[in-house]
């Protein structure tokens, strides 16, 4: 079956993970995806948290699939030509290098687009052109902390908190592949490439609209009623720091199970909801709180929230997290266990919906990594494993023109 962006072919100069994760999406969708790397060294990520010595690192496979890997040192004249030659017939060139070095590699936008008039090149940045923190070297936690979502995170009494998701660096490859995406479809009408620019603290923001949007009500009403502090603590004029609450305006919060005293991850998160508050009172055995009128509305409830969380809590003690959910998703009520990686490793409906995949490396074996997150009726995504440092390298050239002496020529020139 052809994939979506078969005849994309994208040089991916990104290296880590912010970059690689947006091009690793496009290679899953069929786009041909060339890995540019440094001679003898590639991506630093080849080599950082390994757990096989001389192998590349699960850093590096679980962001680089479905990609062939090419080595060029573009600072030669001879690294230069094939350079150009590639972007002459390539869709998409997507970087993440500091501010300039596509300029003094030679590579202006301008000579880009001279070479190639329907070229669209991606970027990753810390901030945007013209924040006056620009010149700043970004990594995913400096980008929650800018973004605003280290400054909401965690509970009151404590310091601000990055999370273990990748909001700065994956969270912004998401958007500039959707940005990417955009640029391919408005090069079908116009004919032009074009400049995307994608900044990890714009795209940690996006991801904090909704404290964007209690700040502004914070502003104008002095409290914020879901969250903890309400109405028994105090609120200064910045969002706080919420601990498990809800950001929707639902009560949540992460409650104990049968095994907490042995077990960090013997949680469920429960949240209640206003149309379920009957059948949370029903699933608990508290069936007079339905009709109460200091428990019936979410107004009322709100002074005592921690005490109706402790309650449900106590229901919970004899309960494992599994058992709970089980019961509790008979009523229809918003609920997870907390789950861990090796859970989530094995458990058996994300291997078949291809959310965990399983795939082989040339020398580390078989290796568990993510899949598409994203599903589609008409495609299957296949996940390949990740390529050795070089792997394509005489492959992209003869397709490039070049015959057999002139690779060895190359190589022999630690050109490539």
């Amino acid at each position: 079956m052809s994939k979506p962006l078969e005849g994309i072919k994208i040089i991916d100069f990104t290296h880590v993970q912010a970059g690689p994760a947006c091009t690793q999406m496009l290679a899953w969708f069929g786009a041909d995806v060339i890995k540019v790397e440094r001679p003898g060294a590639g991506d630093v990520t080849r080599s950082q948290l390994r757990d096989i010595p001389g192998v590349d690192a699960l850093y590096f496979t679980m962001l680089n699939s479905n990609k062939r890997s090419l080595t060029l040192d573009t600072k030669t004249p001879e690294g230069k030509e094939i350079l150009t030659k590639l972007i002459k017939e390539s869709d998409v060139l997507v970087e993440n290098f500091g501010p300039g070095a596509l300029d003094r590699m030679g590579f202006t936008w301008e000579h880009i687009r001279e070479l190639n008039p329907g070229m669209i090149v991606a970027s990753v940045k810390g901030f945007s052109d013209g924040h006056h923190y620009e010149d700043l070297k970004v990594y995913e936690n400096v980008a929650q902390c800018a973004g605003g979502a280290a400054s909401t995170t965690g509970f009151d009494d404590g310091p601000p908190t990055v999370s273990a998701a990748a909001l700065g660096d994956s969270n912004t490859g998401m958007h500039l592949a959707i940005g990417i995406l955009t640029a391919l479809r408005a090069r079908d009408v116009t004919g032009k490439g074009q400049k995307v620019a994608v900044s990890m603290q714009d795209s940690v923001l996006n991801l904090c609209r909704v404290k964007l949007r209690d700040q502004q009500r914070l502003d104008r009403v002095g409290y914020l009623e879901e969250y903890p502090q309400y109405p028994h603590g105090k609120f200064s004029d910045v969002v706080p720091r919420g601990g498990n609450a809800g950001g929707g305006g639902q009560p949540g919060w992460v409650l104990k199970c049968k095994g907490w005293e042995t077990d960090p991850n013997a949680y469920i998160y429960f949240t209640i909801q206003g149309h379920a508050w009957a059948p949370i009172c029903r699933a608990i055995g508290k069936e007079e709180w339905i009709d109460d009128p200091a428990y019936m509305t979410a107004q009322a409830r709100q002074d005592k929230i921690f005490d109706i969380f402790g309650t449900i809590e106590e229901w919970l003690k004899d309960k494992t997290k599994f058992e709970a959910v089980d019961i509790l998703r008979k009523f229809d009520i918003p609920c997870s266990p907390v789950l861990t990686m090796k859970e989530l490793a094995n458990d058996p409906s994300l291997r078949a919906s291809g959310t965990i995949v399983e795939v082989d490396h040339k020398e580390r074996g078989k290796y568990l990594t993510v899949g598409s997150p994203i599903k589609f009726s008409d495609m299957k995504v296949e996940v390949k494993g990740s390529p050795l440092l070089g792997e394509h390298t005489d492959e992209i050239l003869e397709q490039l023109g070049y015959n057999s002496q002139q690779i060895a020529a190359l190589h022999e020139q630690r050109v490539v």
